[in-house]
């Protein structure tokens, strides 16, 4: 089962959920906002992909942080703290695909790689 982390509002989010649904390919979607950030899954993502590419730094949610909190962002840990927080700050979408492999962010070409 293809997994989708995000929120439902975040306008990369429904273009990848058309495009799944488009294909007749099944997904579940995690809302953040609802279900939280999963502690379990967040520390691979940030392995995986790496906690610098997990972090949207160039989002809304980063921007509207006051200069302390962006400054305490040093590193997985103080970034995984900020995003347990402030789940918006997670690049979106985190898509989990059936064998395994994740991929961050949407575009067709790199969801037809993963199909």
């Amino acid at each position: 089962m293809i997994t989708v982390y995000g929120i439902p509002n975040c306008d990369t989010v429904k273009r990848a959920r058309v495009w799944l649904d488009e294909q007749g390919l099944a997904y579940q979607f995690h809302d953040y906002k609802k279900q939280g950030v999963p502690a379990d899954r967040l520390p691979q993502w940030m392995q995986t992909l790496g906690w610098e590419k997990v972090l949207n730094r160039a989002g809304t949610t980063w921007r509207k942080l006051d200069d302390d909190t962006k400054a305490s962002v040093t590193d997985a840990a103080s970034a995984a703290a900020l995003m347990q927080t402030q789940p918006s700050v997670i690049k979106r979408p985190i898509v989990e695909w059936p064998d395994g492999r994740l991929s961050l962010g949407f575009s067709p070409e790199l969801f037809a790689s993963h199909r």
